[in-house]
């Protein structure tokens, strides 16, 4: 019976901290990885792109919707970012909020 007790007692605390960290984050453990992965796969196609400028967009993802935040040269690499994250499998929606920057007189 005390072997018994001990597992339930395990049981209920795990199941208590599960409950916790989806109360916090609004996301289970496993959206969060799920999450964490296609931020990490966008930043490496954007990476791979060459571009200088792509390298420096902050990329954050929630649900699978992509942000992209940060400057790039020109309008061109701005869709283009667009284009690298929608391709990015897991990814199910793209908020490009990137600036393109001005020229330089």
């Amino acid at each position: 019976m005390n072997k018994l007790g001990s597992f339930v007692s395990m049981a209920l605390l795990a199941l208590t901290i599960c409950t916790g960290c989806v109360a916090m984050t609004g996301k289970t453990a496993g959206r969060n990885i799920d999450d964490a992965t296609i931020t990490a796969r966008v930043k490496t196609n954007l990476t791979a792109e060459g571009a200088a400028t792509l390298t420096q967009i902050d990329v954050d993802t929630n649900n699978g919707v992509v942000s992209l935040n940060g400057v790039v040269s020109n309008a061109t690499e701005k869709e283009r970012a667009t284009q690298i994250a929608r391709q990015t499998p897991g990814v199910t929606g793209v908020v490009n909020n990137l600036q393109v920057q001005a020229a330089s007189r």
